[in-house]
């Protein structure tokens, strides 16, 4: 489950303000192009959507004019155009919240916590994900195995809870770095590939044959839902 998505054509600041606030606690998904935007919110059905106003294929206001009737989330207007027009455009079309950049990181937190306060937090079951006798708690990001705890680092956590959320589709390096940091794979950085090591030894993958998150060849990672009992 993503809590919000930030809708931002620089793809360096909107990787910024995903990694800002994922270490705040909240799964985030960054998309860049206008055209896919109201897709990816609609998919992924957020709490909040960062919506930047200047966008390539379609603009934020026509996005925020479509979306608004059907989505039941908080809609900010996250962008350059201040212009006292441009935010009664954006409050008249449905937008909660019109901020200006550049905006202090700090600040901006502050506005989504007060704005998801006012939100109903949805059914706590939903944020669970149960594989066999693995429990993975979106909420709580707390992990249990076979009725153990399993302490993970927040980078570990956040790669199993988008491994489980594929469970069964081979998930590639690009499709990986792209939900985590909300930029493509540059070939180079062995990151996710080190991270996905010490995901198998804290659950003793392949001491037992399950292969619980497979390596699949030239491809990338499969999270085997059936290798969890």
């Amino acid at each position: 489950m993503i809590d919000i998505v930030v809708i931002e054509d620089d793809v360096r600041l909107g990787g910024l303000i995903a990694s800002y606030l994922e270490r705040h606690g909240y799964r985030v998904l960054h998309q860049a192009d206008g055209l896919c935007a109201e897709a990816t919110i609609t998919a992924h059905a957020p709490a909040m959507v960062l919506l930047d106003v200047t966008l390539p294929g379609r603009d934020g206001f026509e996005i925020c004019r479509s979306l608004r009737p059907r989505f039941e989330g908080v809609i900010c207007m996250l962008t350059a155009r201040t212009d006292d027009i441009d935010q009664v455009v954006g409050l008249e079309l449905g937008a909660d919240d019109y901020i200006g950049k550049p905006i202090e990181p700090r600040v901006l937190l502050a506005r989504i916590r007060a704005h998801l306060r006012r939100t109903p937090s949805p059914d706590k079951e939903s944020d669970a994900l149960v594989f066999g006798r693995l429990q993975l708690d979106r909420g709580t990001r707390e992990v249990r195995f076979r009725d153990l705890r399993i302490e993970l680092s927040a980078a570990e956590f956040d790669l199993l809870r988008v491994l489980a959320e594929g469970a069964g589709r081979i998930l590639s390096r690009d499709d990986l770095f792209k939900a985590l940091r909300g930029i493509g794979f540059d070939g180079a950085d062995r990151s996710i590939d080190a991270r996905v090591s010490r995901l198998r030894r804290r659950f003793g993958d392949d001491d037992d044959g399950s292969q619980r998150i497979k390596t699949v060849r030239g491809k990338g990672y499969l999270f085997n839902r059936d290798g969890w009992a």
